[in-house]
């Protein structure tokens, strides 16, 4: 099974041909399931319908109901003035059977609607337990992640079994760097887990160590114009796998890391894991 997930980088820059540069990257991906975030919908058209669309998949979404701190940000960019939602989608081969969104908590001055997303994949031989988030992004708020994830953890504790054998898959954008506090509790093996028993794994620690592992990549212009350093911040975790091996992680790598035909898809490079599904 074929996993990615990829902050989209909402409506900001030249986002018309963006959108092109992002089919191209997941059409030649392939992905049975995609985890986004930074969807923007507006004036009845959605970005991850599109794509879902474009591609042959399933899609469900979940819009912020905060999004006038992202609207300000797009008008004050020169983005026009038009009434463009925010929020966080999921692609499937398969049929999405069951879906919840859950609004992050977060203090009132920082809050702009982030959420997680959870989607029950309906895959041959058993349903996966699928979700994608996208978490605070301030520099100084590592206390309100570890909160952040701290719910998330609880979220997927709410919906991880249902009768099936397939660990969760958590993807997004956690904003934060793998060896941070927020990072560390939510994996619960390096610190006491958030939900007692319950532990994760970040897919990237069965990567190639020789691999450029960036997501947030001062390579990309976007991310350049910063002036901040490279970092992943994004990220596949997978609860451990069943005997005999269901769920683990067989490869795992960057996309969309890039230019296509001149155009970087997003300021966010894509993460892309293969794993184990029988």
């Amino acid at each position: 099974m074929r996993v990615v997930t990829w902050n989209l980088w909402w409506r900001f820059g030249p986002w018309e041909a963006r959108r092109q540069a992002i089919l191209s990257v997941l059409r030649d991906l392939r992905p049975d399931v995609v985890g986004l975030q930074e969807v923007w919908e507006c004036d009845g058209e959605n970005l991850a319908a599109w794509l879902a669309g474009e591609l042959g998949l399933h899609w469900t979404w979940a819009a912020s109901e905060a999004p006038e701190r992202w609207q300000r940000r797009i008008e004050g960019g020169g983005g026009g003035s038009a009434k463009v939602n925010v929020g966080n989608a999921v692609l499937s081969r398969w049929p999405v059977v069951e879906s919840e969104a859950m609004r992050l908590p977060v203090p009132d001055e920082l809050d702009d609607g982030r959420l997680a997303l959870y989607a029950r994949l309906a895959a041959p031989g058993h349903h996966v337990p699928f979700f994608t988030t996208h978490l605070t992004s301030v520099p100084y708020a590592s206390a309100v992640r570890c909160q952040q994830v701290t719910a998330l953890a609880e979220f997927v504790a709410k919906h991880r079994d249902g009768g099936t054998d397939f660990p969760p898959v958590i993807t997004g954008d956690f904003n934060a760097w793998p060896d941070s506090d927020e990072i560390r509790l939510f994996g619960g093996h390096r610190t006491a887990p958030p939900v007692p028993g319950q532990v994760f794994m970040d897919a990237w620690e069965l990567a190639d160590p020789a691999a450029p592992s960036a997501t947030w990549d001062a390579a990309n212009p976007y991310v350049a114009a910063g002036f901040g350093p490279s970092s992943r911040i994004d990220y596949i975790h997978v609860g451990l796998p069943w005997p005999g091996g269901l769920g683990h992680v067989r490869k795992v790598e960057r996309a969309g890391h890039g230019p296509v035909e001149g155009v970087w898809p997003s300021d966010h490079a894509a993460v892309v894991a293969d794993l184990a599904s029988a």
